[in-house]
């Protein structure tokens, strides 16, 4: 992977809410590529985190893409309503979507960039008939749910097939990873393939301050 072409994707997860408007300007003016939107309802992991209105309330503070990943069961029933909130790109799981395609398809139809997500335990192969379909693939690095957790490395070997799958059926298409992002894995994953980086803890609560953070984040890779 190009170094030269990594995007960084600040995940709000780790935000100060009481400042989140403030901090999305900051990571943006720092150099953000898009700002990554963290959706949980308590069901499809064990967490409850945001709602459109978080999308809805940051569209008028960046112009940056929000790109919105819906950790939520029956997904289908709120992508129409976070488009019109103002999200760029909706990121779905293959796990428990009972009909992917179709999912992906009706994000496409709102015209939305469609990205589908796997969790560490789930094969590549599972991506091989969506890929052509889609703009993102998602590697989830650490079991959805929990912000700050640990990074698996045995990802890492799915995160280069990954990136054969793209390059044989759907070149361009982004490869993101979420999870345990800091200084010492992001290196990791971008040799295997990633050229996106949702990171959270390693920049909105970096001791130093978000440009620095991310300033160290893009010199690891660099």
């Amino acid at each position: 992977m190009d170094k030269d072409t990594v995007k960084l994707a600040p995940s709000i997860l780790a935000a100060d809410f009481a400042r989140l408007g403030e901090q999305v300007k900051e990571a943006e003016k720092a150099g953000a590529d898009r700002i990554h939107v963290d959706v949980m309802d308590g069901h499809f992991v064990p967490n409850i985190s945001m709602g459109p209105v978080i999308v809805q309330s940051l569209r008028p503070v960046t112009r940056l893409p929000l790109e919105t990943h819906l950790m939520i069961s029956d997904p289908d029933l709120f992508l129409e309503e976070f488009a019109e909130a103002g999200s760029d790109s909706l990121l779905v799981h293959w796990e428990g979507n009972n009909n992917l395609h179709r999912t992906v398809q009706r994000v496409k139809a709102l015209g939305k960039r469609a990205g589908v997500v796997i969790n560490p335990a789930t094969p590549a192969s599972v991506l091989e008939e969506i890929l052509p379909d889609v703009d993102q693939v998602l590697v989830m690095t650490v079991n959805p749910g929990f912000g700050a957790q640990h990074f698996i490395h045995a990802t890492l070997p799915k995160i280069r097939r990954v990136r054969e799958m793209i390059e044989q059926f759907k070149p361009g298409c982004d490869l993101a990873v979420d999870g345990g992002i800091d200084p010492t894995t992001a290196p990791l994953v971008v040799e295997a393939g990633a050229n996106v980086l949702v990171a959270g803890s390693a920049i909105f609560r970096a001791s130093k301050g978000i440009a620095a953070a991310m300033k160290r984040l893009r010199a690891a890779v660099e």
